[in-house]
């Protein structure tokens, strides 16, 4: 009731609005050909690599250039980004969730003009700066997390691997020569906001030794509740401590065997740090996905338990990767994700064929009761 009583109209959301606090209306942004037709659109096509073409029902046509973008952009590039927006596409630019920039033009005339300016625009060192790509059946960008940039667990960097990977896979990004759409991520721990439970290909940060405990400091620095109660697995318990010097202090201890690596613990507790140069390493994992379209939804499987951060290039993880690509694009049937082809052939053939070593604890599929039960598929059993 306050808000009507100081005159907001539930019916005219946007009238007198003279605040910028919260996102203005969603399709304010919208190109004009894009708001004429929203709803009406009939089909759409993949003319070349990173070239697609929306047909409304009304005749109209949006034509969307596709080019490579990163997580990290600096505030030059972003102007860049906007610099090319007005001069093509009336300022309208969109990004897609895997870091892709779309530029949107409604005419087949402008597409041209537009793809010529985008790949004239190149790094210092010769490389594009907005490579054209990243569609159908092809590799389109690695999502990815944060990792030694800005955030304080990680287990391997996130910008590094992903541009050594994209580096050897770019032939990929740029080409639809793949059986099907591949999808690579990357996540700087297994707290995973890099979404690598489900991709065809992913790369993992994983921590091999357990949080170290700073006894002298720990009470000083953290709340003890606060670390205890962050951790998944119950693995911290509080605990009195005498130090070298025969002064007792408050602080915690750790159930080894209960620890699952994540790094909760040293997010509330600085004194808990898990980073180490020695353990952090790279694990891969293939074969998952989110298409419903010929089998259900699959979670990545471990394929490699351990590969070290070799910075800057991160070569035994790119090979791997590389390796990957290319015997699934010459192995494959037509539409076949990576995981359909390697559950067709067997798991232990896809090992051969990869040239990694296998064993059979590297594949758990992490199925329990609610896999039998939960209904989230086209594929579901009655």
């Amino acid at each position: 009731m306050a808000f009507v009583s100081s005159g907001y109209n539930p019916d005219k959301p946007m009238e007198d609005r003279i605040t910028d606090i919260g996102p203005r209306k969603y399709d304010e942004f919208y190109p004009p050909v894009i708001k004429k037709n929203k709803g009406k659109w009939l089909y759409h096509e993949i003319l070349e690599p990173g070239v697609l073409v929306h047909v409304s029902e009304t005749g109209d046509e949006v034509y969307t250039v596709r080019a490579g973008g990163c997580r990290l952009m600096s505030v030059e590039h972003i102007r860049e980004i906007c610099e090319i927006a007005d001069k093509h596409c009336d300022g309208h630019v969109r990004f897609t969730t895997r870091n892709n920039i779309e530029f949107m033009v409604d005419s087949k005339d402008k597409v041209e003009p537009l793809k010529q300016d985008l790949l004239s625009r190149k790094q210092e060192g010769g490389c594009y700066k907005f490579p054209i790509g990243g569609t159908g059946a092809g590799v389109t960008n690695i999502v990815h997390t944060q990792g030694w940039i800005h955030c304080h667990t990680p287990a391997t960097d996130a910008s590094g691997p992903v541009k050594a990977t994209m580096d050897v896979l770019f032939d990929d990004f740029t080409d639809m020569r793949l059986p099907a759409q591949l999808r690579v991520s990357l996540a700087c721990c297994l707290n995973m906001c890099g979404a690598v439970h489900c991709s065809d290909i992913a790369i993992l940060g994983y921590h091999r030794k357990v949080p170290m405990l700073d006894h002298e400091y720990l009470d000083k620095m953290c709340e003890i509740p606060l670390a205890i109660a962050a951790c998944p697995t119950a693995a911290i318990k509080p605990a009195k401590v005498e130090l070298e010097d025969g002064t007792k202090v408050k602080s915690v201890a750790l159930n080894v065997p209960r620890c699952m690596f994540c790094g909760n613990c040293y997010t509330m507790c600085p004194a808990m740090p898990i980073v180490d140069d020695v353990g952090d390493c790279i694990v891969i994992m293939a074969g998952g996905k989110v298409s419903n379209r010929i089998s259900a939804p699959k979670f990545s499987k471990v394929v490699v338990a351990y590969f070290p951060n070799e910075v800057p290039r991160w070569d035994q993880t790119t090979a791997c990767v590389k390796k990957m690509v290319d015997v699934y694009a010459k192995e494959a049937r037509k539409y076949e994700r990576l995981g359909e082809w390697a559950e067709r052939i067997g798991w232990e053939r896809f090992f051969e064929k990869c040239e990694l070593e296998f064993t059979h604890h590297l594949i758990d599929d992490f199925r329990d009761p609610a896999y039998f039960t939960w209904r989230q598929t086209t594929q579901f059993k009655f």
